[in-house]
C-alpha cells in the first residue's frame, strides 16, 4: 500500500468515525436541556388548563353552565390548534429557541391579565390569546429534540418533555384548586400565572443554544408544500388522527370531572377536587417509560396497552365509590400519556424534513382534540351524566385501536409486496 492510499484510507477512516455531537443522556447539555424543556412543558400545561379545576366557581360567579365555562379551556386549546402550524413556521426561520422563549414571554403576561376579566366572553378571548401564544412551545421542543438529541435517546427525551406537560398540568390543578376554596379563582389563576413566569425565566436561562438548526424558509408556498407532504404520509395520518382521540378522552375527562366530584354523592370542596389532578403523577411516569415500552412492544403495541388502559380506566370511573373513581382515573391518565409520547415522538422519527410542521400539524390535531372533547364531553355530561362523558371517550378510544389496527394491517400488506 502506497502512502498516498494509506492517508486516503487514513482520511476515509476519519470521516467513517467523527463523533455524533448531538447531545444523549450523560453528555454536556443534556441535563440542562431536559430540565429547561421539562419547565416549558410545565408552564405549557399549566397555563392551558389553568381554569379547568375551577370551571364549577367560574359557572357561579359569571351563572352559566359547565358547557358554557369550558369555552374558557376550548379556547385556549382552540387557539394553540389553530396556530401551532404558523408558529412551527417562524420557528423554522427565527430558531426553536427564539420561538419558544417569545411564546412563553406573551403567555404569561397574558397570565396576569386574565384573573382581571370582568365577563365570561372576555376570560375566553384573553384565554385564546394565551393559547395562541403558548402554541410556538409544542411543535418547536420537538423539533429543537429531533435535531440536537441523538436517534437513540429522542422518544426518552420527548418523554421527559411530556413529562413535564403532565406536572403542569397536575400542578396548575392542584395550585388553583386550593388557592380558589380560601381566595376565589382570580386569585388562584394569578398564583399560577406568577408560578409561570418563574418556569420562563429559568427555561430560557438553562436552555442549551441550538448547534444543529438550519434556518428555512418563510415562503408560503414552501410551506404549502411540505405541509401537503406531510399529509399524504399515511403513517403520520394515523399518528395525527391517534394523538387528537386521545386527547378527546383526556379533555372531556379532565373538563367534567370537577362537576362531577363537587355533586352528590361525592360534594368534595374545591381543594380536594384540585388535589385529585395528583393522578397526574402518574402520567409523569408512563410518558417518561414510553420509551421502554414501544422497546419491548413495538409502537403499536404500546398503543394497544395506552388505548386498553384508557378505557379500563372509563369503565372503571362510572362507579359511585370514590376509590375505584380515583383508580379509573389513574388508568385514564397513564394511558393517556403512555400513548401521547408514543404518538408524538413516532411522528418526530417518521418526518425526514419540516421536523417542525411535522410535529406542528400533531400538535394542531391533538389540541383540536382537546377542544373537542371539553366542549363534547361537558355537552354529554349536560344530557346524560358522567355516562355520557364516558361514552364519549370510549368512543374516542375505539378509534385509536381502530387506526392502530389500520396500521398493523397496512404493514403487514407491505411487508407481503417486499418478500
Amino acid at each position: 500500500m502506497t502512502p498516498a492510499s494509506t492517508g486516503a484510507s487514513t482520511i476515509v477512516g476519519a470521516v467513517k468515525t467523527v463523533p455524533d455531537s448531538r447531545m444523549a443522556p450523560g453528555g454536556p447539555g443534556y441535563r440542562r436541556m431536559s430540565f429547561a424543556l421539562f419547565l416549558a412543558g410545565v408552564a405549557t400545561f399549566a397555563l392551558l388548563y389553568s381554569t379547568q379545576a375551577l370551571l364549577p366557581l367560574i359557572s357561579g360567579d359569571f351563572g352559566v353552565t359547565a358547557s358554557e365555562a369550558s369555552w374558557t379551556v376550548a379556547a385556549s386549546t382552540g387557539g394553540l390548534a389553530l396556530f401551532v402550524i404558523p408558529m412551527s413556521a417562524l420557528s423554522e426561520r427565527f430558531g426553536r429557541r427564539t420561538v419558544m422563549t417569545a411564546s412563553l414571554a406573551v403567555a404569561v403576561t397574558v397570565a396576569l391579565l386574565v384573573p382581571f376579566a370582568p365577563s365570561l366572553t372576555a376570560l375566553v378571548a384573553l384565554r385564546a390569546v394565551q393559547g395562541a401564544a403558548l402554541a410556538g412551545v409544542p411543535a418547536s421542543a420537538t423539533a429543537y429534540l429531533a435535531e440536537e438529541v441523538r436517534p437513540k435517546a429522542l422518544i426518552t427525551a420527548i418523554g421527559l418533555f411530556v413529562a413535564g406537560n403532565s406536572v403542569g398540568g397536575m400542578s396548575g390543578r392542584v395550585i388553583t384548586g386550593w388557592v380558589a376554596q380560601e381566595w376565589g379563582w382570580r386569585v388562584a389563576l394569578g398564583a399560577l400565572g406568577l408560578v409561570a413566569v418563574g418556569c420562563a425565566i429559568a427555561f430560557r436561562l438553562l436552555l442549551p443554544a441550538p448547534r444543529h438548526f438550519a434556518p428555512g424558509s418563510l415562503r408560503p408556498r414552501v410551506l404549502a408544500r411540505t405541509v401537503r407532504a406531510h399529509l399524504a404520509d399515511p403513517l403520520l395520518r394515523r399518528l395525527y388522527a391517534i394523538g387528537a382521540l386521545f386527547m378527546t378522552v383526556f379533555g372531556g375527562v379532565y373538563t367534567v370531572i370537577g362537576y362531577r366530584l363537587t355533586d352528590a354523592p361525592f360534594s368534595l370542596p374545591q381543594g380536594v377536587v384540585g388535589s385529585v389532578f395528583l393522578v397526574y403523577l402518574v402520567g409523569t411516569v408512563s410518558a417518561s417509560a414510553a420509551g421502554r415500552l414501544v422497546g419491548r412492544l413495538g409502537r403499536r403495541g404500546a398503543l394497544y396497552l395506552g388505548g386498553g388502559t384508557t378505557a379500563a380506566g372509563l369503565l372503571l370511573s362510572l362507579a359511585d365509590s370514590l376509590p375505584l373513581v380515583l383508580l379509573g382515573l389513574v388508568l385514564i391518565t397513564a394511558g393517556f400519556f403512555a400513548g401521547h409520547a408514543v404518538a408524538s415522538s413516532a411522528v418526530s422519527k417518521t418526518a425526514t424534513h419540516g421536523r417542525a410542521q411535522a410535529a406542528a400539524l400533531y400538535q394542531s390535531a391533538y389540541y383540536v382534540g382537546s377542544s373537542v372533547g371539553s366542549t363534547a364531553g361537558a355537552v354529554a355530561f349536560h344530557a346524560g351524566g358522567w355516562a355520557g362523558t364516558v361514552g364519549v371517550g370510549l368512543l374516542a378510544v375505539a378509534g385509536v385501536v381502530g387506526i392502530t389496527v389500520l396500521g398493523s394491517v397496512a404493514a403487514a400488506r407491505t411487508v407481503a409486496r417486499t418478500a
